[in-house]
């Protein structure tokens, strides 16, 4: 089990930059994947981007090129760098953690509460 708490949203104009932070309550080197959701109203929870517990990442279409993820196990915390911010980016941005811990149930889903991210015009 892990309790995730997401904090950096904000209000920001177009073409500017915002950073999540995703503080994990335990260590998170050993989870499989780490990752950010977002959520904007009337739309389902669509897929930002992952990074995995050997570095490796994965960006949705929409964001490739102006998102970052990073890992900082150190600090049990995993960051999104924003840059180059547009209005569709609006939505509530939720950290995400998928580990395996039971066998027999398959991966298990971790999730914060989510923080707000609007980006005006």
């Amino acid at each position: 089990q892990v309790q995730l708490e997401e904090s950096g949203g904000g209000l920001v104009q177009a073409g500017g930059s915002l950073r999540l932070s995703c503080v994990g309550s335990r260590n998170i080197v050993s989870i499989n994947n780490m990752g950010w959701y977002r959520q904007a109203p009337g739309n389902k929870r669509e897929f930002v981007a992952t990074v995995t517990s050997d570095g490796s990442t994965s960006y949705a279409d929409s964001v490739t090129g102006r998102f970052t993820i990073v890992r900082d196990n150190a600090r049990n915390t995993v960051y999104l760098q924003m840059d180059s911010l547009k209005p569709d980016d609006t939505a509530v941005y939720y950290c995400n953690a998928r580990l395996r811990e039971a066998k027999w149930r398959g991966w298990d889903d971790y999730w914060g509460r989510g923080t707000q991210v609007t980006v005006s015009s």
